[in-house]
C-alpha cells in the first residue's frame, strides 16, 4: 500500500457508503490494487451506523491516498455521490459502489483511452453480474458505445438501451461533470446525468468485462418501481403527492435545454425524446392518476373506521 498521499492525483476514485461493512473490504482491495496508482480515494460515509466509519478510517491509517468523510446525517444516495466528486482533485473521475469490484487494470486502461481522444468524455468497462457471495450470475450488456458525432445520435441510442445504469461506474474527465447537475434527489437521475453526458462528448466501452456489479438485497436495483426508490435517494424527504416520471422527463428537456450545441441540434435532440415517451410514457399517466387512487383509498379507509 502507498505510504505518502499524492499532492495532484490524476485521479479521483469517490466511494460513497452507506452501511456497507459486509462488502466494504473486497471494494476497497479492487480499487487499491488497481495497476494506476496516481489517484487519490474519497470515502464519503452517510452516517453509517454499523462498521463502516472504522473499516475505513483502519485502511486510511495505512494508505494515505484515502480520504475519509463522515456525514452528520444521511443525506441520501445522490447528494452523496455528488459530495465525492465535489471533494475531488483530479482531472479524471471515477465513481465506486460498495459491493462492486474493479478489475485491476480497470482504470488504467479506460485513462489510456481518454489521454488519447480528447472527443471521449467517459470511458467504462463491459459489465459482469455477481451475486452475494461474489459468484457470476450472468454477463450484462450495457450497448452505450456512443462513438457518433452528433449528440443527438448518442442521445438517441442513450435512450434506446439504457436499463441498468452501469456506465457511470467507468472514468469521466472531471471538466465534464463540472458541465452537468450530476445526480437529482430522484429516482433514476442517474440516466438524466447519462443523458448529460452523452450530450457532450463520446462514450466509449471497453470490450472485457473489469466491471463486476454485485447483486444484493438492499441494493437499488432490487427496487424496480420508482416510488419504492424515492426513499432510498431522498431519504426523510416527505411528500404527498410523489410524480417520479415527470421528474425524469423534465429533467432530460432541461438538460438538452442547457447543453452547449447549436439550436438545429438543440431541436434534434427534443425529436429524440419521443424514444422516451415510447418507453416510459404510460408512467407520465401513472403519476397523474396515483393521487386520485391513493385519496380514494383513504376515502374507503375513513369510512369503515366510522
Amino acid at each position: 500500500m502507498a505510504t505518502e498521499a499524492p499532492k495532484n492525483p490524476a485521479l479521483s476514485i469517490g466511494l460513497p457508503v452507506y452501511n456497507g461493512e459486509r462488502f466494504l473490504v473486497a471494494t476497497l482491495e479492487s480499487l487499491l490494487a488497481q495497476t494506476y496508482t496516481d489517484f487519490e480515494l474519497i470515502i464519503c460515509d452517510n452516517c453509517s451506523s454499523d462498521r463502516t466509519e472504522q473499516i475505513c478510517r483502519s485502511y486510511a491509517s495505512r494508505d494515505a491516498r484515502i480520504r475519509y468523510h463522515r456525514n452528520s446525517a444521511n443525506i441520501g444516495a445522490p447528494r452523496n455521490f455528488n459530495l465525492t466528486f465535489e471533494m475531488s482533485q483530479g482531472r479524471f473521475f471515477k465513481w465506486a459502489a460498495v459491493g462492486d469490484l474493479s478489475a485491476s487494470e480497470l482504470v488504467e486502461r479506460c485513462v489510456a483511452v481518454l489521454e488519447q481522444r480528447p472527443d471521449v468524455v467517459l470511458c467504462y468497462p463491459k459489465t459482469r453480474l455477481i451475486d452475494e457471495g461474489g459468484g457470476p450470475l450472468s454477463d450484462y450488456e450495457d450497448r452505450l458505445d456512443l462513438q457518433f458525432a452528433s449528440p443527438h445520435e448518442r442521445l438517441a441510442h442513450l435512450l434506446w438501451n439504457l436499463h441498468m445504469c452501469n456506465a457511470p461506474f467507468g472514468v469521466f474527465r472531471s471538466s465534464t461533470l463540472k458541465q452537468t447537475r450530476l445526480f437529482g434527489a430522484y429516482p433514476d437521475s442517474d440516466h438524466v446525468f447519462l443523458a448529460e453526458v452523452a450530450l457532450l462528448g463520446c462514450i466509449v466501452e471497453l470490450p472485457d468485462r473489469l466491471f463486476s456489479r454485485r447483486m444484493f438485497e438492499n441494493s437499488a436495483v432490487k427496487y424496480p418501481s420508482l416510488y419504492e426508490r424515492l426513499a432510498f435517494v431522498d431519504p426523510g424527504k416527505k411528500r404527498r403527492w410523489h410524480f417520479p416520471h415527470w421528474d425524469l422527463f423534465l429533467a432530460h428537456l432541461s438538460s438538452i435545454h442547457r447543453a452547449p450545441i447549436s439550436w438545429s441540434e438543440r431541436l434534434y435532440c427534443y425529436s429524440k425524446m419521443h424514444i422516451w415517451l415510447r418507453k416510459w410514457g404510460n408512467g407520465l399517466l401513472q403519476d397523474l392518476s396515483l393521487p386520485f387512487r391513493q385519496r380514494g383509498h383513504l376515502s374507503r379507509a375513513t369510512a369503515a373506521e366510522r
